[in-house]
């Protein structure tokens, strides 16, 4: 008996042991896995519509966890016209109950090359995007991100209307600027610093941002020229969900009226560093703009917290997985 007893004792601790392993790899696997306790909540400034990169920026928001977008808010130009562009979209997509809010309208020659899909969208009165930027910060102080991956009307005049309530962002997040890198040739050559698209479209803005006293990380020329080569591009365009299929039609739109296939994801990268910032690791530094546009690093107190280079392919991982995965 005592024999019965201690074999069955044993084939007790067996089994015991054996749940505590399964139990201790299934706490190990989701100790692996990303958690999200709190999102982080964000606004995105965008002047989606005319390059491409604006439509892969707002994909990535849209399908990273850590982040929840309390709006989008349009600049530059016809800023109606490419707040209907994110209602058609966000529609499809299921996503319409992020509200959608219209910047300030600006003077530009600018080409719009995803006009057709906006006009497609209903014609709204949208909201004022800079109240709407001012109003959510005082709604919820030190807390929001913006994300700004457009030239910086929105936030030249929130800061000329009500600055004390600017300055209560918890950051700043952009794509702008080039420090020693500027847009690559054609050929891929690297080229002497530029004054970036984002800057020199409203300079103001840009000195106006950079002395507001707000936490800035910025994303210049030289850590976001990240190329969507063919066999990425495909496996995004393949993919078949709501969100994919209006990336790729809006692609093809922008596709239609310029010479390169390829485009660049300058604006991603700025989604990217909101909630992997180790992908594009940044250093402090004193900004300086010029009238043209030009952002030069100058002695002082920084100013400024700027990425020089990304892990480009981890970037781009990360922009499949969260896009074209399941």
């Amino acid at each position: 008996m005592k024999n019965a007893r201690l074999i069955l004792l044993l084939i007790a601790a067996v089994v015991a042991g054996g749940v505590a392993a399964r139990l201790g790899n299934g706490q190990a696997a989701r100790a692996s896995e990303p958690q999200v306790a709190s999102p982080q909540l964000v606004i995105l400034d965008t002047d989606i519509g005319d390059d491409i990169d604006d439509a892969f920026a707002l994909a990535l928001a849209l399908r990273s966890p850590e982040l929840k977008i309390l709006g989008v808010t349009t600049a530059f130009g016809d800023t109606e016209l490419r707040a209907r562009l994110v209602n058609r979209y966000l529609a499809a997509v299921g996503r319409s109950d992020i509200p959608v809010a219209a910047g300030v309208e600006t003077k530009t020659d600018n080409v719009l090359t995803q006009a057709a899909y906006a006009r497609q969208a209903p014609a709204l009165v949208h909201p004022d995007g800079v109240e709407f930027l001012l109003s959510q910060i005082r709604a919820h102080p030190g807390e929001i991100t913006l994300i700004a991956i457009g030239p910086l009307f929105n936030v030249q005049a929130a800061i000329e209307r009500d600055p004390a309530t600017f300055k209560k962002l918890k950051r700043v997040v952009m794509m702008g600027g080039s420090i020693d890198r500027g847009y690559d040739g054609r050929n891929g050559e690297r080229r002497p610093p530029d004054a970036e698209w984002n800057i020199n479209r409203d300079p103001a803005g840009a000195r106006a941002l950079f002395a507001a006293g707000v936490p800035i990380f910025m994303m210049p020329l030289d850590s976001t020229q990240i190329h969507l080569q063919t066999a990425e591009r495909e496996a995004i365009f393949a993919h078949g969900s709501p969100l994919t299929d209006q990336v790729t039609l809006l692609y093809h739109q922008w596709r239609a009226g310029t010479h390169s296939p390829t485009p660049t994801l300058f604006d991603p990268v700025a989604v990217t560093y909101a909630i992997q910032p180790e992908l594009c690791p940044a250093k402090p530094m004193r900004i300086e703009v010029d009238d043209k546009g030009f952002t030069r690093p100058v002695p002082g107190a920084a100013n400024a917290q700027v990425c020089l280079q990304s892990d480009e392919k981890g970037f781009l991982r990360l922009l499949l997985a969260r896009v074209a995965g399941e």
